[in-house]
């Protein structure tokens, strides 16, 4: 069971684009501000990459996806949330052949991260019926 912080209609408006999603973790991510995982220093400037940060003393660069469970994901990032709103919101959980044929991913990549998502929910919880926060899932790197 999962604690509903995050509103089914907001995540279905992320799967849309994944620009919103990559701006969304930016502003979870760094909500209490950007400290370098390398240094400590807290100055940073826009990276190269969109929702990304660079250090201004170290010049360490630091994606909103790093260290999250959407870390090196190869595929859309509105489509990883897609699966996100599957496993934690629909009362009908889908296959991952239905998933598969809606996001146009190949099954073993829905899968995957499916395997992800419920590894994550697992580890959150001290017993089978404790409440899980989404946010938890989203931004702990399994």
């Amino acid at each position: 069971m999962l604690k509903k912080d995050l509103q089914p209609e907001f995540v279905l408006s992320l799967c849309e684009d994944s620009d919103k999603v990559m701006q969304f973790l930016a502003d979870v991510k760094w909500e209490n501000g950007f400290v370098c995982r390398s240094c400590g220093h807290t100055n940073y400037c826009s990276g190269k990459t969109y929702a990304s940060r660079r250090c201004t003393r170290c010049k360490k660069e630091e994606s909103a996806t790093a260290n999250t469970i959407f870390h090196n994901c190869k595929f859309p990032l509105n489509k990883a949330f897609s699966i996100i709103y599957s496993v934690c919101f629909q009362k009908r959980k889908m296959t991952v052949g239905e998933m598969s044929e809606e996001l146009g991913l190949n099954p073993m990549t829905c899968w995957k991260f499916r395997t992800k998502i419920r590894k994550c929910i697992r580890e959150h919880q001290n017993n089978p019926n404790d409440d899980v926060d989404v946010m938890d899932i989203l931004m702990v790197a399994p």
